[in-house]
């Protein structure tokens, strides 16, 4: 699934950068798409929000990896994850590229919640989608208590959580069903 880094964590996303760079592909403008025209997966309008002016057909590569690096693991905080369960933290990306990084974060909280046996291992985490210091504090405990199958079952949690909104997705608005096999087939490991 993810690779496991034991050096050079910070290095991590640019794998995971050419890795959804690669699985988005080139210029797309569906007509089913919200989200527009779209280049390697960034939609013009967080390229415009970006500073990026130009035609989505010719924009480029690199910028799109500048903003998943700022936009999508450093802002939300998940190269922190990555020093603790890069695994997470890759599953954290991926979903966040997709859903967004307050969507993936508030995944991530519900399912340590929900993995506290009721609050005895550690306390819940405020659902505010944001990596902070309660959540990581959460997935230390979390990770100390359950160790190494502790980060594979936390990666799981976040995968049917996700998995149950794409189907959501595409159930509340039938233009989404043209996705709904694409997402299952290549967001879901």
């Amino acid at each position: 699934m993810f690779p496991r880094f034991n050096r050079g964590v910070f290095h991590v996303i640019d794998q995971l950068i050419d890795n959804v760079i690669d699985r988005e592909g080139g210029y797309s403008n569906h007509p089913s798409d919200r989200g527009g025209a779209t280049r390697f997966g960034i939609t013009e309008g967080t390229a415009r929000a970006n500073g990026y002016a130009g035609d989505m057909r010719h924009f480029s590569r690199a910028a799109a990896a500048a903003i998943y690096r700022r936009i999508y693991w450093l802002r939300p905080q998940f190269d922190s994850v990555a020093i603790r369960a890069p695994a997470l933290a890759a599953e954290l990306f991926d979903t966040g590229v997709n859903m967004g990084p307050a969507v993936a974060v508030t995944f991530l909280q519900r399912a340590l919640n929900a993995l506290n046996r009721g609050a005895t291992d550690y306390a819940d985490v405020v659902l505010d989608g944001r990596v902070g210091a309660q959540t990581l504090a959460a997935l230390d405990r979390f990770l100390a208590t359950r160790r190494a199958s502790g980060e594979v079952v936390l990666v799981k949690a976040i995968e049917a959580l996700q998995g149950e909104r794409y189907m959501a997705l595409a159930e509340q608005r039938p233009a989404n069903e043209a996705f709904l096999y694409g997402w299952l087939a290549n967001r879901l490991n």
